[in-house]
């Protein structure tokens, strides 16, 4: 079987998002078993340097193909795709996101992380008509769907009737060679203190600055809780690039209060993954995810994590961390606050967390996404 590989998501713009990232790690699997699975992968790549694609090295059963289309992003997530595949004669389209209006009736298999744009639109009007009207194509025109989470399955046999048979869940891995417990780092940990005035200890998010990560609640969380406990002398770190509808989030943790909020921008993996080990408490209020691998890069170096009760949350971990009504502020600060004052509770939750974060792998996530592409055929 010959796989052609959409790289739309490894877009040079879409670096530390959750799409290039899962796109990255998935294809590398794939490229890992093509030789042994008999499939036969051909990769999209640009003819400029605006597609990281060009970053895979070829291999027997895993090729690049260089193209202009991919250039052109509205033309080729409309028809040249498709087109693509079909011109290199595979046997079937596979997209890593609902990136795709129409496959020019080559068989197309794709992964569908959530439905926010659905049930938590967090762009603008015209944004979230696109992306709505994209994802109700890639889930009606798709022969299999793979998806992050069975909260993520249920809403979208929910929301476009789909039958449990065409959709696969395939749980999503982490980089455990990065978000590891082994011990941090402390010279890089030193430098970024340094480098963004931590002087003290710290409660930290990681994720990119949007709407539906719900920072603003947690700001006012964090600041609720320094007025209420003269003895809690932390600052809240928010690591993670700007994204979209950002300005509210930035001057709240900009306004006049109690507290320091820093925000630290994009960080490489490494500089990321030693702001986590370093933190008191990583604390993920989201309004909605469809798996959330910041919370489980978290748990992954057994930092304490606790995390909203929201869409899939609490499914990918485990039920082992504590939870709170991610629009209640005051349930929020009462968890961070129960956590910080306990050092009992933090060690059960950084253990608890490690052996849940074991459970994902990328070398997982690449092999069952393999075997659903396959049972799509």
């Amino acid at each position: 079987m010959k796989i052609a590989l959409d790289s739309w998501a490894l877009s040079s713009r879409f670096r530390h998002q959750g799409i290039y990232v899962y796109t990255m790690q998935l294809y590398a699997e794939f490229q890992r078993l093509s030789a042994t699975r008999g499939a036969e992968f051909v990769l999209f790549a640009d003819t400029e340097s605006k597609n990281d694609a060009a970053q895979f090295t070829a291999s027997s059963h895993f090729r690049l193909h260089r193209t202009a289309l991919l250039g052109k992003s509205n033309f080729w997530r409309g028809i040249g795709a498709g087109l693509s595949a079909r011109s290199v004669g595979a046997d079937l389209l596979f997209a890593p996101t609902a990136s795709i209006l129409t496959s020019a009736g080559v068989p197309l298999v794709c992964t569908i992380h959530d439905v926010t744009p659905v049930v938590m639109p967090s762009h603008s009007r015209k944004v979230t008509v696109l992306q709505t009207l994209f994802l109700k194509a890639a889930a009606t025109l798709a022969r299999g769907i793979i998806t992050d989470s069975e909260n993520s399955k249920q809403d979208l046999m929910r929301l476009y009737r789909l039958p449990e048979s065409r959709i696969a869940v395939v749980y999503c891995g982490y980089k455990s060679s990065v978000y590891n417990d082994a011990p941090v780092d402390s010279e890089m940990l030193k430098d970024l203190r340094t480098r963004f005035g931590l002087d003290r200890a710290y409660i930290l998010h990681h994720g990119t600055v949007q709407p539906r990560k719900n920072l603003e609640r947690l700001i006012q969380a964090y600041r609720a809780l320094i007025r209420s406990q003269s003895s809690v002398d932390l600052d809240l770190v928010l690591a993670g690039g700007l994204g979209w509808r950002y300005e509210e989030i930035v001057a709240t943790a900009r306004a006049e209060g109690v507290g320091r909020v820093v925000l630290t921008g994009a960080l490489p993996d490494e500089e990321l993954a030693t702001l986590v080990k370093g933190a008191e408490l990583v604390v993920i209020p989201s309004l909605y995810e469809g798996f959330c691998l910041p919370m489980i890069e978290s748990m992954a170096c057994a930092v304490p994590t606790i995390a909203a009760t929201t869409s899939c949350l609490q499914e990918v971990s485990g039920g082992v961390l504590r939870y709170f009504d991610p629009c209640s502020i005051e349930e929020m600060k009462m968890r961070m606050q129960e956590v910080i004052e306990c050092a009992e509770l933090r060690k059960q939750l950084a253990v608890a967390g490690k052996a849940q974060s074991a459970k994902y792998s990328w070398e997982r996530c690449g092999r069952e996404a393999l075997n659903a592409i396959e049972s799509f055929q």
